[in-house]
């Protein structure tokens, strides 16, 4: 890998000499870090940042799904599951959670992310069929009453296919699509835009023994050659988000590297997806073991990827996170 580069993310409308926009928004940077696996860590201008690698870094998103990736937009968690880690069994029944999609829209979700395989740690992969009898009916029934984007949350093709005949706009893959290899080709003949999310291993295991020699260009690398795949199957680097799956093969350390530094994956040139809902981590920081009480810290670390540049944010709270993106956006953005 050659370097890589970090942009030092500012705001204010008062912007210093030499400043680029950070993907086409209203942040900007001067300097960026140079990150290497073969030197030390150094800033250097946004003028040093080569070429190809300051176009990714400065140019403006595309929509994705028909969102516009300026303001932030929210995702919101719907899991049509018995088993997943916070709010398993709330929606498993077809009414139950088609009235939470549609709360969560009034709320203030701009997109509904829906899955029916659980991929806590520890959780067993579900058979095909299960998992399109949990997720479909939700999808069509949902599609009939909002043109909101709504994504499917699997690994496999066969699921994605139910998923996308039954209305859903877009496919967010947790394996990264390294699962399924029919999954991309269906993604670019479809013309779904896509989520590609970094894990280190399955479900099952992957946060037995999670090791990286850089966690933070391991992740980029990883993230990286997906993309690249990804193009190389028909989708249009325009239709993939990038997601560095906090808490996926990874220990508390990883998530925090991967957080502080966050900003580094805009040199993908896409948008980017930040998922810390209730996890772990956060309930071991913030004190709170029960999933559900892990709002305020879940919010906490939203906004500090927002402070750097994220364009989406997946979360449980909706309402809660709402407000908090409302005021973030009067005070950072004006």
């Amino acid at each position: 890998m050659s370097a890589v580069f970090r942009p030092l993310v500012q705001h204010g409308t008062a912007r210093a000499p030499g400043a680029v926009p950070l993907a086409g928004g209203p942040f900007w940077f001067t300097h960026a870090e140079r990150l290497s696996r073969d030197a030390p860590p150094r800033i250097v201008s946004a003028a040093q940042v080569p070429e190809d690698q300051l176009a990714r870094l400065t140019a403006p998103r595309a929509p994705v799904a028909g969102c516009d990736m300026g303001p932030p937009q929210i995702m919101g968690i719907l899991n049509v599951t018995p088993d997943s880690f916070s709010d398993g069994g709330l929606h498993d029944d077809a009414t139950r959670a088609h009235a939470a999609a549609l709360a969560m829209i009034e709320a203030g979700a701009t997109m509904i992310d829906i899955g029916g395989e659980s991929t806590r740690p520890g959780a067993l992969e579900v058979p095909i069929d299960e998992e399109i009898a949990r997720i479909a009916p939700v999808i069509a029934a949902l599609r009939h009453e909002t043109d909101a984007p709504i994504s499917i949350d699997t690994r496999k093709a066969a699921v994605a296919r139910a998923a996308l005949d039954a209305g859903a706009t877009l496919v967010n893959d947790v394996s990264g699509f390294t699962f399924d290899a029919d999954l991309a080709p269906l993604c670019a003949a479809r013309g779904a835009p896509v989520c590609v999310m970094h894990a280190q291993g399955d479900p099952a295991t992957m946060q037995d023994n999670p090791t990286y020699d850089d966690v933070l260009l391991d992740v980029y690398d990883a993230l990286a050659l997906q993309v690249d795949r990804l193009e190389a199957a028909g989708v249009t680097r325009a239709a993939i988000v990038v997601d560095p799956g906090i808490g996926f093969g990874k220990t508390q350390e990883h998530n925090l590297r991967l957080l502080r530094n966050i900003s580094l994956f805009h040199g993908l040139g896409c948008a980017i997806l930040l998922g810390v809902s209730r996890k772990r981590f956060i309930g071991a920081i913030g004190q709170a073991p029960d999933p559900a009480a892990r709002a305020p810290g879940s919010i906490a670390v939203g906004l500090a990827g927002l402070d750097q540049g994220v364009q989406i944010l997946r979360v449980h709270d909706v309402a809660e996170t709402a407000q908090a993106v409302r005021l973030w956006t009067a005070v950072r953005r004006g």
